[in-house]
């Protein structure tokens, strides 16, 4: 796969080192020529001393070819133009763009630029997701950290333990997927009983993380 990146900060240089190790065809883009020369001392890969939000310096980077463009720099209005620039001139459909202040993401989002990250919000909902889920474990995050699967042991002080899902008061946006016990898989209809000590697999949006904890009963013992 060949990978264009604009941006030699940290960001742009650790990922060009984790895609070579993946054996990644990759070319980097920085525009600060003092950055530019230690980074090609420091990456066997191709270093392009410019400005990626030019054509003739994506062109002279080999976009024409590129499988991905990924746009890393500290600059979202650069990164923006930089992955609108390739997406319409060149038609390069798998694009990602840093984004530094999460304020930009719906801008990002509604002028074309949907494979975005921002390590400020992933981080923030990292921290909260470990305050909001003692007792809760981790499977899958889905559609950027809107919503979750998780798994959840139910405990002795479940309020509804012993108790049929049809009278369970779930909160919105937040339902079970399966039910283990003791390593089976047990049924989840509306009839059914689940007990302390099943494992339940549930979907949960992330607004809704609290509720879900508070039903469960999640938390210190």
């Amino acid at each position: 796969m060949r990978v264009v990146i604009v941006g030699g900060g940290k960001l742009g240089y650790y990922l060009s080192q984790s895609m070579m190790e993946r054996k990644y065809n990759i070319s980097l883009i920085e525009k600060n020529k003092s950055r530019c020369l230690n980074l090609a001392n420091n990456l066997e890969t191709e270093v392009i001393h410019g400005d990626g939000t030019e054509i003739e310096v994506l062109i002279s980077a080999g976009i024409a070819k590129a499988d991905c463009f990924v746009a890393a720099t500290g600059r979202d209005q650069d990164n923006l133009v930089a992955c609108q620039l390739v997406k319409r001139k060149f038609m390069i459909e798998k694009v990602i763009a840093r984004v530094n202040n999460p304020r930009n993401l719906v801008v990002m989002e509604e002028l074309g630029i949907y494979n975005t990250v921002s390590s400020t919000e992933i981080i923030t909902k990292m921290v909260e997701h470990e305050i909001h889920n003692e007792g809760m474990q981790l499977i899958a995050s889905l559609n950027k950290g809107k919503a979750f699967i998780l798994s959840i042991i139910l405990r002795e002080k479940f309020s509804m333990k012993n108790t049929k899902i049809k009278d369970w008061d779930l909160p919105p946006s937040c339902f079970i997927v399966s039910a283990i016990r003791k390593g089976s898989f047990v049924s989840t209809q509306d009839d059914a009983v689940l007990l302390p000590g099943d494992e339940i697999i549930i979907f949960c949006e992330y607004n809704k993380l609290k509720e879900a904890k508070a039903f469960f009963g999640c938390g210190p013992n």
